[in-house]
């Protein structure tokens, strides 16, 4: 079990606390994350958010565990359509994609590129992978999964379980970006 981690913008405004061990370290290739990834670094200043296999690598926390500790009223969130319950959030400052919000679910993804260098949880698996044009140019160091697995789920609805099913809201985002390309 881990203490608490500290994640940080790129100019040091916004903080994030993610308390103690994640529930999984993933690279998504859906079609969706993709396209959020690259209006994201479409934003002036905003650092690449796609790994050199074109994934979008996270690491998953209960909701329960993860707080804004600093700067919440830089952070803005987009969406890819009005009606789709998945926010991405950016800290406006800086454009540093900080982390991305299943609005109904119990669970955030935190952008793998806040980690330090050295410090990132290693990946576990990579889920979607049926989205690309050719999986099979893809590594073969962890799963490369098609969709997700039950092993995914089964982390995810242990962790709620852990929560006692509860699906806690984030609520120290502070506004929309409104992003050109949308």
């Amino acid at each position: 079990m881990q203490g608490t981690t500290y994640l940080n913008c790129a100019c040091g405004a916004v903080e994030m606390e993610a308390q103690k061990s994640p529930i999984l370290s993933t690279e998504c290739h859906c079609t969706s994350c993709r396209t959020a990834a690259d209006m994201m670094r479409a934003l002036h200043g905003a650092p690449p958010l796609r790994e050199s296999s074109g994934g979008i690598r996270m690491v998953m926390y209960r909701k329960d565990r993860v707080r804004c500790s600093k700067g919440a009223a830089h952070l803005r969130e987009f969406r890819l359509t009005d009606t789709t319950k998945t926010r991405r959030v950016i800290a406006a400052c800086c454009n540093t994609p900080m982390f991305l919000d299943f609005t109904q679910g119990h669970w955030i993804d935190l952008y793998g590129h806040l980690w330090p260098i050295g410090t990132l949880p290693p990946l576990q698996m990579r889920t979607m992978t049926g989205d690309l044009d050719d999986p099979s140019i893809l590594p073969r160091d962890v799963p490369n999964l098609k969709t997700h697995s039950p092993r995914f789920f089964l982390r995810l609805i242990g962790a709620w379980a852990a929560m006692r099913f509860r699906t806690p809201k984030i609520d120290y985002v502070q506004g929309i970006l409104d992003l050109p390309d949308r």
